[in-house]
């Protein structure tokens, strides 16, 4: 008997964007970024750009000229740059044992720390001619054009410091706060794990180990439980001197700018307030005993008093549908097809481009991300792969962010920064028409239990562990700002998080201390709380979800123009273009009801 071979799991191709590393392209590319920051630091001198400085003629034609002079030039320098950071990002991401990647990444953050410095000089001497912007947008078609990013750096920019301040923050975040990042996603993706599984053993990188929460063998995943936890214990005091380091920083840098708090930041980079994060955070509150309610269900199902964490991600039963990844790809572009062809289209060019990497392997970070190269207008997505349902609706979620960055092709780059509220706007939008297609496609109770177990499973993940995310981040640097916390003092708050949150929902001799140290957003050098952001996208996507349902495809041209302009106003504002109220319970109240009735639902069948 012969057995066929599965076929081998993408990577991704980059060389659509340049041949290699070492290829002369590249090279140049590099070269051009250095000369263009030249250019840009000498036009910023040339005209007196800089905080304290009064323009030569003041008249508003001739700073808007001169204001146009700038966005010309930063936003051909920005779309380089990115393209060329998120290129050799791509190479890190997948192979953090390449030291030419490596090196070459290095390099560029020298250059990116240059790129903020200029925008440092800029914003701060915008922010003194806040009160004449609207005179000044008005005098240059360029300037009328970026009017929102001109009047939120004018905002923005009563929270810098001084010129010199923010010139040395930026060269010592480098081997500060960046390293220390850098360090975590290094630790974390050469983490090698031996397991063994039918007689075998084998060394599993993190998210192959991770990956076994989905599989049906109970014992096999109490088994990665145990050995992802006694992994993670081994590293857990280099990875709480990384978090200390990124979280000091921020704390630090939050209060010389005049910051509230480093939430204050987070707040303004994802274009909401305060009231609305409220209503927020208060609708998931009151979701809690729904979510604790479809847990204890599973517990049941699965013959447990008490659902162990090691049982949150588990399947039900042999009904769970698994995929080849020829198989993902083929439903996933039907289903987007039955939304509009150019979704389809875009996941065809995805697919048949090789912009995947869904190869679990030692040296690839864990998770998934989709990551736009602005230069050829195309973008990239990691995953890592296993044939589960939650991956293909992992897919379905990373390639709509692909398909947001189509949306936003042909704006500047100056225009293309988005909100990490509404950066998940088309991944949920995406995830829900494929869940809603496997729901339809049910082949009677027993798949369509499993498709609401995995949809819950995700869901509960952004509801309820992004809540405890959430407040772990929160007393993390309230304490932190009156000293360290050592390794056992964020197990303990990871642990307090999680009760506060599960509740009784989850067995609570059973949870997970050290979630902390592997997800890379607890570690971004300049992003703090990426966490609230995606159950804002959930709950806002579930809402523009419905709001098709109830129009059809006439809903479709303004989805897309919001796509495109995401990067043009704050999130109220554009949620009002559909007549959403961000700031009251009931928009989210509602999003939340749409899941609670699938909870209802599955603890029917």
């Amino acid at each position: 008997m012969t057995t066929v071979a599965a076929p081998a799991l993408p990577h991704w191709d980059l060389s659509s964007v340049y041949p290699s590393l070492d290829s002369p392209e590249l090279a140049a590319a590099t070269r051009s970024i250095v000369t263009q920051l030249d250019a840009l630091e000498a036009y910023l001198d040339a005209h007196a750009i800089a905080q304290g400085r009064p323009p030569a003629d003041p008249a508003p034609a001739a700073v808007a000229s001169v204001i146009a002079g700038y966005l010309e030039r930063a936003n051909a320098l920005l779309r380089l740059f990115s393209t060329v950071r998120a290129y050799l990002s791509g190479h890190v991401a997948t192979d953090s044992f390449n030291p030419a990647a490596k090196r070459q990444f290095s390099e560029l953050q020298l250059l990116g720390v240059r790129l903020q410095q200029q925008g440092v000089r800029f914003a701060g001497w915008l922010g003194e001619r806040a009160a004449d912007l609207p005179a000044l947008t008005a005098a240059h078609p360029l300037a009328q054009k970026h009017a929102f990013f001109l009047q939120e750096t004018a905002e923005q920019s009563r929270y810098l410091m001084s010129e010199a301040e923010e010139t040395l923050a930026a060269e010592l975040g480098v081997s500060g706060a960046q390293a220390w990042s850098k360090l975590q996603g290094t630790i974390c993706s050469q983490l090698s794990v031996p397991f063994e599984r039918a007689g075998t053993t084998q060394a599993l990188p993190l998210p192959a180990l991770q990956n076994l929460y989905h599989d049906p063998d109970p014992d096999v995943r109490r088994r990665a439980y145990e050995a992802e936890l006694a992994a993670l214990a081994s590293v857990r005091e280099p990875l709480a001197a990384c978090l200390n380091g990124v979280k000091g920083a921020a704390v630090t840098l939050a209060k010389r700018r005049g910051r509230t708090d480093p939430l204050h930041a987070a707040l303004d980079d994802s274009r909401i307030d305060r009231a609305t994060l409220d209503a927020l955070l208060g609708a998931m509150q009151d979701s809690f005993p729904a979510f604790r309610r479809y847990l204890k269900k599973k517990a049941e199902r699965l013959g447990r008093p008490a659902l162990p964490w090691y049982d949150l991600l588990a399947p039900l039963g042999t009904s769970e549908r698994t995929f080849t990844f020829p198989e993902a790809e083929a439903f996933i572009v039907e289903q987007f097809g039955s939304f509009s062809p150019r979704l389809a289209e875009f996941a065809r060019r995805a697919f048949i481009g090789r912009w995947i990497d869904a190869e679990p392997r030692s040296g690839k970070r864990g998770g998934a991300f989709c990551m736009g190269l602005p230069a050829v207008e195309e973008s990239r997505v990691l995953m890592n792969f296993d044939g589960s349902l939650d991956q293909v609706f992992t897919l379905a979620h990373e390639l709509g962010h692909g398909f947001h960055n189509a949306c936003l092709a042909g704006q500047p780059a100056l225009l293309r920064g988005l909100p990490m509220t509404l950066a998940e706007t088309a991944s949920i939008f995406c995830e829900t028409i494929v869940t809603e297609a496997m729901l339809a496609e049910a082949a009677g109770p027993a798949e369509e239990l499993s498709i609401l177990e995995t949809f819950l499973m995700g869901t509960t993940q952004v509801v309820v562990d992004i809540a405890s995310r959430f407040r772990f981040e929160s007393e993390v640097f309230a304490r932190r700002a009156q000293a360290e916390l050592s390794a056992e003092d964020l197990c303990a708050l990871m642990l307090q998080a999680q009760a506060e949150t599960y509740g009784d929902g989850l067995d609570l001799s059973v949870r997970h201390p050290y979630m902390w140290t592997w997800k890379p957003h607890y570690y971004y050098a300049g992003l703090s709380f990426y966490n609230f952001p995606y159950t804002f996208g959930l709950l806002f996507g579930t809402g523009l979800y419905a709001l098709y349902q109830e129009r059809g495809p006439a809903f479709i041209p303004d989805y897309e123009a919001l796509l495109a302009h995401t990067g043009q106003g704050k999130a109220a504002e554009l949620a009002g273009r559909f007549g959403i109220d961000l700031r009251g319970r009931a928009f989210w109240e509602n999003s939340l009801k749409v899941i609670e009735r699938r909870i209802d639902r599955y603890c029917e069948l």
